[in-house]
């Protein structure tokens, strides 16, 4: 399952108080590795934003003048996340816009059922109990540079998040592990376990190889715990 890692932008704080997505920002990452493919968009919520928002995010209202509709780029983005496992930080805040928004535009879909979610909050929450978890932090932790992010920005902010969460799960696949080894997690149990998808062929020690095998036992002695294993 290819990993869609999501943010958003917003006018304020609160859905519950006629609140929109300004911007949408998706990062895909297939075989927990990096890809060029991403989704991203402005987007005109057809209402004013918050002074305190637009200080966080630098996102005017003059500026999304002219741009979509959520309900215009709503197919795309659909299209983009089915069948993903979407990895939100503090996804509560951004599944609650998206749903709404959603529901503005008339579609009765919930993203929960069409993509598998991960909360990288809950999960360094988990990991680092009594700490601080905020994508900053968590940037800190894990060494991971975001000397850009003077401002945030949904994008930029999932870009961050995916080497982030890449990090909180062990990195991207590599060397002779490359392509065969994935991190799933069970959305009713919480655990995670890694699975091999592939056979790796078995290369077998050559005489001279066994030979020189045998030496370096012989040197050790016969107390050596691979003595006479073949």
């Amino acid at each position: 399952m290819d990993l869609v890692v999501l943010d958003t932008e917003t006018t304020g704080l609160e859905v519950s108080e006629g609140h929109r997505v300004i911007e949408l920002g998706c990062v895909l990452l297939s075989n927990r590795k990096h890809t060029e493919t991403r989704f991203h968009h402005y987007i005109n919520p057809g209402r004013a934003i918050d002074p305190e928002a637009r200080e966080v995010h630098g996102i005017s209202e003059a500026f999304l003048e002219g741009k979509p509709t959520f309900s215009e780029i709503m197919g795309e983005f659909l299209t983009f996340v089915e069948g993903a496992e979407l990895v939100i930080h503090n996804a509560p805040f951004d599944l609650g816009f998206l749903n709404r928004e959603l529901e503005i535009a008339g579609n009765s879909l919930r993203l929960e059922e069409v993509c598998e979610v991960t909360d990288s909050l809950v999960l360094a929450r988990q990991m680092h109990p009594g700490q601080r978890n905020s994508l900053d932090a968590l940037c800190r932790r894990y060494e991971v540079d975001n000397s850009g992010r003077e401002l945030h920005g949904a994008l930029l902010d999932a870009e961050i998040l995916a080497d982030v969460y890449l990090a909180m799960t062990g990195g991207q696949t590599a060397l002779a592990l490359e392509g065969a080894t994935q991190l799933n997690k069970s959305a009713d149990s919480g655990n995670t376990r890694f699975t091999a998808d592939v056979k790796f062929p078995v290369i077998r020690a050559d005489k001279k190889e066994l030979k020189e095998h045998k030496r370096w036992l012989d040197l050790l002695g016969p107390d050596t715990p691979w003595h006479g294993i073949k």
